[in-house]
């Protein structure tokens, strides 16, 4: 038995995050991809936000002749390493999906589907929904999603990922559980018809951008905003998802979170190895942008701080083996060996430090951090 509602109040509602393909997870995996299969979906990630961030949107209009049913499936949904299980429509459906703070709209699988991957729950079925409504192309809440289209007058909406997959299909309304005690009624949502390129067991994927679609948009009422996470530090472990205010704790410290359309947008000013702040130029992280988003897997930082790191931390582990590099995951150690790693901390404006835990600097007993081409294109933190 799997407890995916946890705790619920009346202005807060966690859910347990779980690893996709640990042994917490509601749909387990009896296989799972390769270290180059993660990086290599990671890293088509990574340039899609840098491509969004450059360009300052992520929006390409749908047209009517992209809606036809796609003949090819293959790539996975993202890194999609961390999953939530939420219910749809009246009585709910389970549908385990992505959680993503990089995309804005929330969608699952929906029959009929002439063109839906395999997944592990059962499609979910509108036809045994009392909630469910699809949505008219006059409502101003088609127009909400810059990727539209009509059919029989009919809102489609079409979003298209970094990695070349997409999802097609109506946009719709229905009752979101995300707890016993807290439904979303009327919650806008993509209801999946053509769904290409995507591999893997998962329902779809719940948006937590900061569009007017997403998920945390569509609860600003309730919620205020504001939603939390905390990523299981290992596979057999659970993490947690939270949408409102934490509960009041000394430990949490604040950092501003700055405006930005699309991101969420933190000022990261140093870092420190063993307790020791690295001699790094200030203009590296304050010329440069740095986004928190949850579907990446390696934290990405400006090469000119990379180096500074990678070096630092590789002196401090001299008395480790080191193995051959790993793509783009250059500072590796015996995978044989039980690693303790030198103490990694990231610090942030406003005199905010988070010192990692060793899931946050190893990865596959690699640093889990690699540099980005250039300065400018900043950086990402998972």
């Amino acid at each position: 038995f799997f407890l995916n509602f946890l705790i619920s109040g009346s202005n807060r509602t966690l859910l347990a995050v779980t690893h996709r393909h640990g042994p917490c997870s509601p749909i387990p995996s009896k296989t799972r991809p390769t270290l180059g299969e993660i990086l290599r979906q990671d890293q088509l990630r990574v340039n899609y936000l840098q491509q969004v961030a450059s360009h300052g949107s992520r929006e390409t209009r749908v047209q009517e002749s992209q809606t036809s049913v796609p003949a090819k499936l293959g790539f996975a949904l993202g890194s999609a390493e961390y999953v939530v299980t939420v219910g749809y429509g009246t009585p709910e459906q389970n549908q385990t999906v992505d959680f993503d703070t990089g995309s804005d709209i929330s969608w699952i699988q929906c029959q009929p589907c002439p063109a839906c991957y395999p997944q592990q729950e059962n499609y979910f079925n509108a036809s045994q929904s009392s909630s469910y409504a699809s949505i008219p192309c006059s409502s101003p809440e088609c127009s909400l999603s810059f990727q539209h289209a009509c059919s029989n007058s009919t809102c489609i909406y079409g979003v298209t990922y970094g990695d070349g997959s997409s999802t097609v299909g109506y946009l719709s309304r229905e009752t979101l559980t995300l707890s016993p005690s807290d439904k979303v009624s009327g919650f806008i949502f993509g209801c999946g018809q053509s769904n290409k390129h995507f591999i893997g067991k998962l329902a779809g994927l719940m948006g937590l951008g900061r569009g007017n679609l997403s998920l945390v948009s569509q609860t600003s009422q309730k919620f205020g905003n504001v939603f939390s996470y905390c990523l299981p530090p290992t596979e057999s472990s659970a993490g947690y998802l939270t949408f409102g205010e934490p509960a009041p704790s000394a430990a949490i410290s604040y950092t501003p979170m700055h405006t930005d359309p699309t991101f969420y947008v933190v000022n990261l000013t140093a870092i420190s190895v063993g307790g020791q702040q690295l001699a790094i130029q200030p203009s590296v992280f304050s010329s440069a942008m740095f986004i928190l988003d949850s579907g990446t897997v390696i934290t990405r930082l400006p090469p000119s701080a990379y180096q500074v790191l990678r070096s630092a931390f590789q002196s401090s582990m001299m008395n480790y083996t080191m193995r051959k590099s790993s793509g783009i995951l250059d500072t590796c150690y015996d995978e044989n060996v039980d690693i303790k790693p030198a103490p990694v901390a990231l610090h942030f404006e406003g005199n905010v430090t988070l010192n990692l835990d060793d899931s946050g600097i190893l990865f596959d007993n690699c640093l889990a951090f690699a540099g980005n081409k250039k300065d400018s294109d900043g950086g990402i933190i998972v």
